[in-house]
């Protein structure tokens, strides 16, 4: 099989255990020297003047709005095709999710919907940049602009993206960032952090991600148990080195993928709309989703859906505009996701093309990649 992810340390794993091996060594857990080196590290990284970790990307969106003072009786409006947590984020920190439809090619939050989609209610815009693409950014700031909205961005699928050249994480109030291990900068465990140009928001960050604790012995405001562990930013310390070189990796197999993939008639590639696409996942869409995969299994190649369900139809989420995202809906019901990763075989490309113009063979051992994914 040609599996869709592989997650044990690979190149890496010598500065993973390294790593571990120190904190154990020092025997301080929380809150300590790791997790101060990273949150520099990650802001150097990220071209952001300030960065705060906390436990989870969630975490990340939610504390992030709290500290933009976002909450009860404020709207927020996001994209209806992402992974539910940025959508459960928003209605953490006590405010409403509000969708706006996506741009058919980008598959992320449209700009006009969006200005569409503002009330007087409404308090910030928090676009996804989904799949390692960017969102049309100067278009969507120029809507906050115009409605004096707040902008957060959520960066969780795109460590190292830029949008025209620019850093994502960069146009707006706040960014955040997951590391859960999928990610292309992964944690062994689940991990996060914002990032922004202001002081302030990320001591306030700081100071709820730590029960709202202004010491040791004094809680100022209501505040959660989310902080980045020492193990984790040790971890994260010891891969970001090589992340610009993994994004170069995935950016060399999505261009395999569509050079293979290029004159199937039965499948459409979503374009680059940005040379700074970090490819978290590599989508394609068909008509015919279900009978495109089983030739992909039947060639041993595995695939996964990200995302079936639009978020505003998920139970869970409490929709202002179920029913407003016809393309969110038209998208989720035919995209699917094909392996990538950094260290997926080169051959990957052409197996799955194969398969899916019906003439590949199983995969067998011709499919198998000995490497493990270091990201």
């Amino acid at each position: 099989m040609i599996p869709f992810l592989q997650l044990t340390p690979g190149e890496d794993a010598q500065a993973v255990r390294e790593a571990i091996g120190r904190v154990l060594e020092r025997g301080w857990f929380v809150l300590g020297p790791e997790l101060e080196a990273f949150e520099r590290e990650f802001a150097d990284a990220a071209s952001a003047p300030h960065a705060a970790g906390v436990g989870t990307g969630t975490d990340a969106l939610a504390l992030g709005l709290r500290a933009l003072g976002i909450g009860p009786g404020d709207e927020v409006v996001t994209a209806p095709l992402s992974a539910a947590y940025s959508a459960l984020a928003i209605m953490m920190a006590g405010a409403t999710p509000v969708f706006a439809d996506i741009d058919p090619e980008r598959l992320t939050l449209d700009p006009a919907a969006a200005a569409s989609a503002v009330t007087a209610r409404t308090a910030a815009i928090l676009p996804v940049h989904l799949y390692g693409q960017a969102a049309d950014m100067p278009a969507l700031c120029e809507v906050a602009r115009r409605h004096s909205l707040a902008v957060i961005e959520d960066c969780c699928q795109a460590h190292l993206a830029t949008c025209g050249g620019n850093p994502v994480g960069s146009f707006g109030e706040a960014a955040a960032y997951s590391f859960y291990p999928t990610k292309n900068l992964g944690a062994l465990g689940d991990a996060g952090a914002l990032t922004t140009p202001d002081g302030a928001v990320a001591a306030h960050v700081r100071r709820l991600r730590n029960g709202g604790q202004r010491d040791r012995d004094h809680h100022v405001e209501f505040g959660v148990n989310s902080r980045l562990d020492e193990m984790q930013a040790a971890v994260l310390r010891a891969r970001l080195p090589l992340l610009r070189r993994w994004t170069d990796r995935r950016r060399a197999l999505a261009r395999a993928y569509r050079d293979a993939l290029a004159g199937l008639d039965t499948i459409v590639v979503p374009p680059e709309c940005d040379a700074g696409h970090v490819y978290h996942l590599f989508v394609v869409l068909s008509e015919d989703r279900e009978r495109a995969r089983a030739r992909l299994r039947q060639a041993g190649v595995d695939t996964l859906i990200h995302y079936p369900v639009p978020i505003p139809r998920q139970p869970a989420v409490a929709a202002t505009n179920p029913d407003g995202c016809p393309v969110a809906d038209r998208v989720c019901a035919r995209v699917f996701s094909l392996p990538l990763y950094p260290a997926l075989q080169d051959g990957a490309a052409g197996i799955a093309a194969g398969a899916l113009a019906g003439r590949a063979a199983i995969a067998g051992s011709h499919g198998r990649d000995e490497h493990s994914a270091g990201g």
